[in-house]
């Protein structure tokens, strides 16, 4: 029988991505308790502040000075998907909208024309570590819709399906859609001028765990000309139809195949994504995505010009009140909160 593994890669960091995602990115930092600024009550002694990459002690500041995180920061002509496991994450951008969201929320944000975000990891327990998990995950835009307004939704954990199943031995793998479909159950809607918000485009991120020894079959994508990676990330051995897969790595799979699953060497996890590629040129400026390079000059004027609406908080890198709850304050001043 043919192998559904077309391609493998090494996990990286970020991890290799196929059209239409651009980028991803697996966060997972051990953080020790939090100080009274929400900071790690720890030395910085040592670390690059400011380009903090390297995972001293098993965590990161990345570009934080006082808290984690990334302070303000400009996007053009895509959309990140943020998929928070561990932790918290203060966004707030250059619309005056905030959020803090985690323990299983997602954000899912289109910059389109513009805007400017940051992303801050809060560390609230003093008394105890703080671990952070989340994956970043960019996905292109179509030319027509890179100018789009911007937007986000907020996926709350509470409404992202997590579908359940239990092999002939009664192990059991779980499946958390935050895109697409699995056995009539569907995730929350993505943002109006998202790729994935074409029906016939199959965009879907899943992540998939799978009990030690556990068996599941990944089913076919609906739309056979779907792009479709896996990155195994988690657990001591996999085997993929009848390949073992001993290092945690990306695979390119087929997508009109339904794929066996098998957790040989303790619990397994794996990413899922997959969707029709966009299929148009990429010229990408850091942290801007557009089709032409004088489309990426128009972002780089745009971007000096209007500051994409501005900064209309005192600091770079803003996080909420240490007591506050997981909400969502949208640029209309419209509020959301989950009620678990």
């Amino acid at each position: 029988m043919k192998s559904p593994i077309l391609e493998t890669r090494p996990l990286g960091f970020p991890w290799v991505t196929a059209d239409p995602f651009l980028f991803c990115v697996h966060h997972d930092d051990k953080y020790p308790a939090g100080n009274e600024q929400l900071g790690p009550a720890a030395s910085l002694a040592g670390r690059d502040i400011g380009q903090d990459f390297e995972g001293k002690d098993g965590w990161r500041m990345y570009h934080g000075e006082v808290v984690p995180g990334f302070p303000g920061h400009p996007h053009r002509g895509f959309e990140t998907v943020t998929v928070v496991r561990q932790g918290l994450i203060d966004h707030s951008d250059s619309l005056g909208a905030a959020a803090r969201f985690g323990h299983g929320d997602a954000q899912w944000l289109t910059a389109g024309a513009g805007i400017v975000h940051s992303e801050m990891f809060p560390l609230l327990e003093p008394n105890k570590p703080n671990p952070a998990e989340l994956f970043q995950i960019w996905l292109n835009l179509p030319a027509e819709d890179k100018l789009a307004p911007p937007h986000f939704a907020m996926l709350w954990s509470q409404d992202i399906p997590r579908v359940g199943f239990t092999d002939e031995a009664g192990r059991r793998t779980e499946v958390t859609v935050v895109a697409g479909q699995l056995e009539g159950r569907r995730a929350p809607p993505p943002p109006p001028h998202s790729w994935a918000a074409r029906p016939d485009t199959d965009v879907a991120i899943w992540s998939i765990r799978l009990e030690a020894g556990a068996v599941w079959t990944l089913p076919p994508a609906a739309n056979p000309k779907a792009n479709r990676m896996l990155y195994f990330f988690e657990g001591g051995a996999l085997k993929l139809a009848d390949q073992f897969i001993r290092e945690h790595q990306a695979m390119v799979v087929r997508s009109d195949a339904a794929v066996r699953l098998e957790a040989v060497d303790g619990a397994c996890e794996l990413l899922m994504l997959q969707g029709r590629p966009i299929g148009q040129p990429v010229v990408q400026y850091g942290p801007f995505v557009m089709n032409t390079r004088t489309e990426i000059q128009q972002a780089l004027n745009d971007y000096q010009r209007t500051r994409f609406g501005g900064w209309p908080w005192k600091d770079s890198d803003p996080v909420h009140p240490r007591d506050e709850g997981r909400f969502a304050r949208h640029a209309d001043g419209r509020i959301e909160r989950p009620s678990r």
